[in-house]
Order: structure tokens, then sequence, then C-alpha cells
């Protein structure tokens, strides 16, 4: 079974990753409750996408089975009218769930915690839309990271990646629409160099207030890069 790791996190929360390898036809009989999630089943989603869909129910269900007793029924992951996932039931854990390419991450928090997690591969499709989602201050310090060769054995393609990755992060802690990526979730970014794994300073500019957080990457492979906030 590729269950990577679960991680207990400070505060409560638990970290778990997937190294997916499998086909949906090995992870169907994974699930607990393989009939309740047949009709969730995205209707466009392929062979590699299915398999990323189910890897990632698998993995909750892991995460959820070493918080609750032996023999208690396990909820059903669902999605909202937003896409974000929730469980079925009273006072669930808060979660958050991504995947990418051959990997799958998800956070489980207590009840009510904002949180959010991002797996991607390392490309240079970031790199070329960073217009979109970095502000001028963001770039420049970027820039300046990138010229200096702050960050031995970090390539460009994968520091793009890594703040691409951290405002989806925070868009997904928001759990709000209508965010613009360049003026509402900021990411106060050290001038000097970055270690891996490390923290990135981040703010929530929402209804004319600000939010602080902390958002913690690592790379969980070569050629992927992983944030999560909570």
């Amino acid at each position: 079974m590729p269950l990577h790791s679960l991680t207990p996190l400070p505060g409560g929360p638990l970290l778990g990753l997937w190294h997916l390898t499998e086909t949906p036809a090995a992870l169907w009989p994974q699930l607990a409750d393989a009939p309740a999630y047949a009709p969730l089943l995205p209707a466009r989603a392929d062979g590699p996408r299915q398999a990323q869909w189910l890897a990632g129910r698998v993995l909750v269900q892991q995460l959820l089975g070493s918080l609750i007793p032996v023999g208690w029924p396990l909820a059903v992951l669902r999605n909202d009218d937003t896409g974000r996932p929730f469980l079925t039931g009273f006072k669930q854990p808060a979660v958050s769930l991504s995947h990418s390419g051959e990997w799958v991450a998800a956070l489980l928090a207590p009840p009510g915690t904002p949180l959010g997690i991002d797996v991607e591969v390392v490309r240079d499709k970031a790199q070329r839309i960073a217009r979109k989602f970095l502000n001028e201050q963001e770039s420049a310090v970027l820039a300046h990271v990138i010229l200096e060769e702050a960050t031995p054995g970090t390539s460009p393609q994968e520091l793009f990646s890594l703040l691409w990755s951290a405002k989806e992060t925070l868009y997904k802690l928001a759990g709000q629409r209508g965010i613009i990526f360049r003026d509402n979730l900021l990411l106060d970014l050290p001038a000097g160099s970055w270690a891996m794994p490390g923290t990135l300073p981040a703010r929530l500019r929402l209804h004319n207030s600000i939010s602080r957080h902390q958002i913690c990457y690592l790379r969980p492979a070569a050629g992927y890069v992983l944030t999560y906030c909570y």
C-alpha cells in the first residue's frame, strides 16, 4: 500500500501523503463504503484522474482511521457547491485535499479549523503565468532570490511552483469566492535564502481586514512541492 506518511502536526492537525501507483480497480476495494462513493465520482474523471480522486478518499479514510476508535463508521467525503471537501456527520474534522501527478495530500484538523493544502508538479507553467498571481513586490523579491542564487539546489521553476502552491493553499484556507490572487493573497517573502522545508509568512486581505498566517512547505519527492496552512 503506497501510504507514504501520516504526520501529527502541532495543535492537532494530521497530514497525510499518498504515493499513487495503483489503478482505479485496485483502489475501489480499499474504500470502506465504496457504494456511497460510486455516485460521487466526477463524470469526466478518466483513468489517471479517477485514480487520484479515489486515492484522496482512501487517504482521508486512513487519516480518520487513526483518529477514531476501531469499529466506528467512517464518514463519507463529499464536496459542497464550491467544490470544497467536507466530511458528512456531526462535528467531523475539517479537511483539505490536493493531488498532482503521483502524489496525493490531505490535511485533517479539529472541526471548524480553517485550513488548506496543495501539492504541485514542478513545471514551467507557474513561471509563465506568474503575472496572474504574483504582485509587484512578490515578483521583485523572487527575482532577487533567483538572481542571487539564494536557494542552492532549487530551480526557478521550483520556486515559482512553490509560490503558486502557497497561494492555492491560502485560497483554500480563505474558503471564499471572488478572491484575486494578486490582491487578496499576499506572501511576505524573505529576501534571503529559503530553507527546504520551511515556512513563508502570508496575509489574507478580505473585507477590509487582514489576517496573518504561516505557510509550511516541503518537497515530498523530486519534482514536487507541497504547501499547507491551518
